[in-house]
């Protein structure tokens, strides 16, 4: 599903996720074993969603037309948790539940800033009942939590919390505190992660090679998981206004990486202000309105914390010869994301 997982990374996790099972028994696990209730009901809750992209919809372009993933079940309405890029532009979701019930559902939210989306079943579902939330603080490293997913690759079993710390992805996201897990599972997208005690407290978001700081030589493929702990502060804005206060804020339309101390342009987004401004791939970022940034992370946030009202920034490149500034029109990504009729 996602546009950066490569088709021989999925060969390589299925094995691993096989020799997982065999290391590592569900149902021979004593500690999953005593709170079998809970887990029952954490299975129950996860369902099987697809959805269709919007027609003309940008992010299809490397998200997909058909997207397929999981989502949670967290309020007694219907309403499903779930990773946003699934829901993007998107409309014609079908819910699929663990009794293979189909229901239509409508989205309800997106949320650039945590990665969330949230959807909401048209008609009411039975036999489901909504999941608690947990905390990550509780949490020790090392500590066995269960993962679930549904859809035809559907996964359910255990997996190890290896690390808590920021992520930052190329495509101008990041996250202050992340959920790192291995093993790996497959069908990461939108999948839940629990707690002993049954409480969601991560939504399944990538598959990563190496889930291990960078300080530690030992290296894990595993998945990234944002916590739900995130979802509280914006939950009411969310469903009010269908996105989060931080997800107001400029967006170029770049991916970029970080080589050799500096920070690189890999991909332009057709029709962004990047392009339109005559920023190209190949190009290193150096700062942003005068300021200078040693860092990916450091770049977002400075380039987030620029009022959309000032209208426009200045962005100083390094194009193999020159340092130039560029000036580019803030957009508000919120703006342009694409809806279905009616929304």
């Amino acid at each position: 599903m996602k546009y950066w997982i490569a088709v021989a990374i999925y060969a390589l996790l299925a094995c691993t996720q096989t020799l997982s099972a065999q290391i590592v028994g569900f149902e021979a696990n004593p500690l999953i074993s005593k709170n079998n209730q809970n887990f029952l009901r954490s299975q129950a809750a996860v369902v099987q969603l697809t959805s269709q992209a919007i027609e003309g919809a940008p992010s299809a372009r490397v998200l997909g037309k058909s997207r397929q993933g999981s989502g949670v079940v967290i309020d007694s309405n219907g309403l499903i948790l779930t990773i946003g890029y699934l829901i993007l532009e998107t409309e014609q979701i079908v819910i699929r539940t663990h009794q293979q019930k189909t229901y239509p559902a409508k989205v309800v939210a997106y949320d650039q800033a945590t990665g969330f989306g949230l959807v909401k079943s048209l008609i009411p579902m039975q036999g489901i009942e909504p999941v608690k939330l947990g905390k990550t603080s509780d949490q020790k490293l090392d500590e066995m939590l269960l993962v679930v997913s549904a859809g035809e690759s559907a996964f359910s079993g255990p997996t190890k919390l290896k690390d808590l710390r920021a992520f930052t992805g190329y495509w101008e996201y990041h996250l202050d505190n992340a959920i790192y897990t291995s093993p790996p599972v497959i069908n990461h997208s939108g999948a839940g992660l629990f707690n002993l005690q049954g409480e969601l407290i991560g939504i399944g978001s990538l598959f990563m090679q190496d889930v291990m700081p960078s300080e530690n030589p030992v290296s894990l493929a595993g998945n990234m998981f944002v916590p739900v702990e995130l979802l509280e502060p914006i939950y009411k804005e969310l469903l009010e206004s269908g996105i989060g206060p931080n997800s107001r804020r400029p967006w170029l339309g770049i991916n970029a990486v970080e080589r050799q101390g500096r920070i690189q342009i890999v991909r332009v987004t057709p029709e962004s202000p990047a392009q339109s401004a005559g920023i190209r791939p190949g190009q290193w970022l150096l700062g942003i309105n005068d300021q200078p940034v040693e860092s990916l992370s450091s770049f977002y946030k400075k380039l987030w914390a620029v009022p959309i009202s000032e209208g426009s920034l200045k962005i100083t490149i390094f194009d193999g010869r020159d340092i130039i500034q560029i000036p580019v029109d803030i957009v508000d990504r919120s703006k342009i994301v694409k809806k279905p009729a009616g929304v």
